[in-house]
């Protein structure tokens, strides 16, 4: 019976976050569109519904309703998979992400995170090297010269901002002395680790934004260069399911912005579950922020940034903590 009711709890959980989350990379394209407009003294969308608020359900409508276009000469099955790969392995990373402490609700403790992995924050390391695949496989499979460039630009780009993403995170560890997302955020009872390691977090920062390929790093899908790269070929649901992923990925790198250095859910006189969801819509705000100011830097500056300025930044950073803490 206990089995049951956890399984059941769990299913729950999963459904209420995927909801939660495709409803919000819908409306996050909405408030991209607004905050845009009023950055560039225009209107944005405001004719579907109240204030444009419909808008997402019709372009949703929309992109159903186009006819899925597939190349004559590129590979089929890996066009197909694709961009689901990209938005699957996104949304795999919230199954760690804890949005409160725990609730006691009827004698009964449920969790607020779909599971607390030990090695939490490797998991979502992990898929986010996975998420690699969804553009090369993407670019290479749709035969075009314009989407091979889009994907090998892409591939190089994530491959290489990984390394210092990954060392960022080495002196939250040795603060938390843990893994585990939930064992991280209580640490941070006294104080966000923002506070002692603001390198840290520029570093995680600055290359999570290169991660999710938004300006000034969106040379994967550079429009006025290789028209709109390893998804130029792709239309209706699956051009769709980019977008997905892109908008989710903004949602997930807020919540990792929250957990690791931010606090996560905790805050004075609101609920839990309030301060986790500003702290992580300050990200997506100031991601399209730097879209309406920033230029897009090039591949040769992409590269110089990551392995002459974050990777040395992030092993000098990793040597000052460990000499800090053994002192």
């Amino acid at each position: 019976m206990t089995f049951s009711l956890g399984f059941a709890v769990l299913i729950v959980k999963m459904i209420v976050v995927l909801v939660v989350l495709l409803l919000m990379a819908a409306y996050m394209v909405l408030l991209e569109r607004k905050l845009l407009g009023w950055f560039q003294l225009r209107p944005g969308p405001n004719r579907v519904g109240p204030f444009g608020l419909l808008q997402p359900i019709a372009d949703g409508m929309k992109m159903l309703l186009k006819e899925d276009l597939i190349p004559r000469h590129a590979d089929r099955f890996l066009f197909l998979v694709a961009p689901a790969l990209l938005a699957l392995t996104t949304l795999l990373a919230f199954a760690v992400v804890p949005f409160g402490p725990d609730l006691s609700i009827g004698g009964v403790t449920i969790p607020q995170v779909i599971s607390d992995l030990n090695v939490g924050m490797l998991m979502v390391l992990a898929l986010s090297s996975i998420g690699v695949y969804g553009v090369a496989l993407g670019g290479w499979a749709s035969n075009s010269k314009f989407s091979l460039l889009g994907a090998i630009r892409g591939a190089a780009m994530m491959i290489s901002y990984e390394l210092p993403l990954s060392l960022a995170l080495v002196p939250v560890v040795m603060l938390s002395h843990s893994f585990s997302m939930v064992d991280i955020v209580n640490a941070q009872a006294g104080y966000p680790f923002l506070l002692i390691q603001p390198l840290a977090f520029a570093l995680f920062f600055v290359s999570a934004m290169a991660e999710s390929k938004r300006i000034p790093f969106d040379l994967p899908e550079a429009e006025n260069e290789i028209m709109a790269g390893f998804h130029t070929e792709y239309s209706g649901m699956r051009f769709a399911l980019f977008f997905v992923g892109e908008y989710v990925n903004m949602v997930l790198l807020g919540s990792l912005v929250a957990v690791f250095f931010l606090g996560g859910w905790q805050g004075p006189f609101l609920p839990p579950i309030v301060w986790f969801l500003i702290k992580v819509m300050l990200t997506p705000i100031f991601l399209i922020w730097t879209r309406a100011s920033l230029p897009r830097l090039r591949y040769d500056q992409l590269m110089h940034l990551c392995w002459k300025a974050l990777t040395p930044l992030a092993l000098i950073n990793i040597v000052i903590t460990g000499a800090v803490m053994a002192w």
